[in-house]
């Protein structure tokens, strides 16, 4: 079960990091972000300019990849923004975010071999 839960962690960054990949797509969080967190599928299409086809694709990849949701009302969709998906990309850039402990250790040693401290 433990090899099940780490292909699907796998396979989650694979769908949130390809969505993001796209420049476009990264521009479309930030727009909804910037307007609370929700807009509708128009208001997101008329700020963009590509074709509606273009800004709707865009919307089911990272529909896809778990960083918006949506609910129809009416006619309209209203998209948001999961922010627990973004948690996802968050803790994974964490890892960045300090040395581990082996690595602190080599280059600490190596900077003063080195005289550079």
């Amino acid at each position: 079960m433990a090899h099940r839960d780490s292909k699907t962690r796998v396979d989650a960054y694979e769908l949130v990091f390809s969505a993001l990949a796209h420049a476009a797509r990264r521009r479309v969080l930030l727009t909804i972000f910037f307007n609370g967190g929700s807009m509708t599928a128009g208001d997101i299409a008329a700020i963009f300019e590509h074709a509606w086809q273009t800004t709707t694709r865009h919307l089911q990849v990272l529909e896809a990849a778990g960083l918006l949701t949506h609910e129809k009302r009416g006619r309209m969709r209203i998209y948001r923004i999961q922010q627990k998906r973004l948690e996802l990309v968050r803790d994974w850039l964490a890892h960045f975010s300090s040395k581990p402990k082996a690595l602190r250790r080599y280059y600490d040693v190596s900077e003063t071999k080195h005289g550079k401290e």
